[in-house]
């Protein structure tokens, strides 16, 4: 079996790091505060991510570095991600462990049909772009020899462990869960779209990371295979029947209260780039990873119950 390094403890770390564990390699979790404890089998390890050589020394002897990063103010992105992934990039050629990096489908910018791997990449604004280019970064030192490099994409998440990073958590189950219509800052409730379970994410990265070296799998994009398109309007039925509790829509904020939260509230404000991917259908493809992995994502029935389960939870 073979060591992994896994940078980030945040759901998906967490979650891939356990994978790997199971299928029984050795782990070390790294993050800046070096949390992560209570997952048996794994290392825990403060580092900072922007400092090449202490990755580098981290990554020492590793079969592969997963970035499962995800910096915590979302409008800083331009600013935060691009020390971080030359560190990261640095590291895996130096120590010649095989990279794999946790992405989204903000690559793609508007879409029309289902994406695919072959979807061209055509980012609809700033974070699009940073995720776009730190990919274009990764695949030309994987052609040209110096590393090997893959990506793993999901739509938006859902599942245990998932704070702000699930919209879907957020604005539609949590006030479903209460018999309350969720208010969504963006998005049409009636839209087909894509959810990912967090914990398809760390399956499939724990299988890209064991890969050896000269697998095919290496060199391209993998999308996660997810649960069938589902709407939020849907999601909240669907949670009602769960808790039996009433049924109601979610509910759109005009977009002037949006604007004027936006204005106080950066978070919202970002929102505005990624709104198209609310306002009509977002469907994924994923048959590439189910075909070439033998993978299929978790029912949505039982990512929704343990869903619900651990919002309760926390919410007690």
């Amino acid at each position: 079996m073979g060591r992994h390094v896994v940078l980030g403890a945040g759901a998906i770390g967490r979650g891939s790091a356990a994978e790997l564990v199971a299928a029984g390699h050795s782990v070390a979790l790294v993050s800046r505060s070096g949390r992560g404890e209570g997952i048996a089998g794994v290392e825990v390890v403060a580092a900072d991510v922007t400092d090449a050589r202490r990755l580098a020394e981290v990554s020492a002897g590793a079969d592969s570095i997963v970035n499962a990063l995800n910096p915590a103010q979302y409008w800083k992105w331009e600013e935060l991600w691009p020390p971080m992934a030359r560190a990261i990039l640095g590291a895996a050629e130096e120590t010649g462990a095989g990279l794999v990096t946790v992405g989204n489908l903000y690559v793609y910018g508007r879409v029309g049909a289902p994406m695919t791997e072959q979807t061209p990449m055509a980012p609809n604004g700033r974070k699009g772009e940073v995720r776009a280019q730190m990919w274009r970064d990764a695949l030309a030192l994987h052609e040209s020899g110096r590393i090997r490099a893959t990506e793993v994409r999901g739509s938006d998440y859902v599942g245990t462990g998932m704070d702000a990073q699930s919209y879907l958590n957020s604005y539609t189950i949590k006030p479903a869960m209460a018999g309350r219509a969720g208010w969504l800052v963006m998005g049409d409730p009636d839209a087909p779209h894509t959810w990912t379970s967090g914990r398809d994410v760390a399956r499939l990265v724990a299988r890209l990371a064991s890969e050896p070296a000269d697998s095919p799998a290496w060199g391209r994009p993998w999308h996660v295979p997810s649960a069938p398109a589902r709407s939020m309007a849907q999601v909240a039925q669907d949670v009602a029947d769960l808790v039996g509790r009433p049924a109601h829509r979610p509910r759109r904020v005009p977009r002037p209260a949006v604007a004027a939260l936006g204005a106080v509230w950066p978070l919202i404000r970002e929102f505005n780039e990624t709104r198209h991917q609310f306002e009509g259908p977002f469907v994924l493809d994923d048959s590439a990873a189910r075909t070439a992995f033998g993978l299929e994502p978790t029912p949505w029935p039982e990512t929704l119950a343990e869903t619900v389960g651990w919002l309760s939870e926390t919410a007690a």
